[in-house]
């Protein structure tokens, strides 16, 4: 049973998306959702509301941040947000390069024809021009490479 005409309760908001109270209650505290109302000390939320949850996980799936959806969200128009997603998009580019090389050096220890792959020259080839992690004139850990294929190992820009 739904509290009043078009509007949810706390409760009911979180119920819809299979969340707990508090997630909303957090969200409210970084200010990404903001009630309609209250009525007494209890929040009222409206359709628009279920869009704005809706967005949010939709937007943390995507790999964004509550900082960085707050920053879209918060925008003062299209054009903004478009400015910040561009800059995530290209978050994410990277972050799925980091992660194909990752996952091609793990296929090539799967795949090595070594009994260890440990003691392969070529595993030895990819670990040894990959840039230290924690060293911060490194960057990123992970290699950018050619296809396993391709024979020649390039650092990361």
């Amino acid at each position: 049973m739904k509290s009043s005409e078009g509007e949810l309760t706390i409760g009911e908001l979180a119920g819809d998306f299979g969340l707990a109270t508090h997630v909303l209650r957090h969200w409210e505290s970084v200010g990404l959702l903001h009630p309609a109302r209250r009525v007494g000390d209890r929040r009222r939320y409206t359709d628009d509301h279920r869009f704005r949850v809706a967005l949010i996980l939709q937007a943390k799936a995507a790999g964004l941040g509550l900082d960085q959806i707050r920053a879209v969200v918060e925008a003062p128009d299209g054009p903004a947000r478009r400015d910040r997603l561009t800059a995530f998009l290209a978050e994410l580019d990277e972050r799925i390069e980091r992660l194909r090389s990752a996952r091609d050096l793990v296929a090539h220890a799967v795949d090595c024809p070594h009994e260890d792959f440990l003691a392969c020259s070529r595993m030895r080839e990819i670990l040894h021009d990959c840039r230290t992690p924690g060293n911060p004139a490194a960057g990123p850990p992970v290699c950018v490479r050619e296809p396993f294929g391709g024979g020649r190992v390039v650092p990361d820009r």
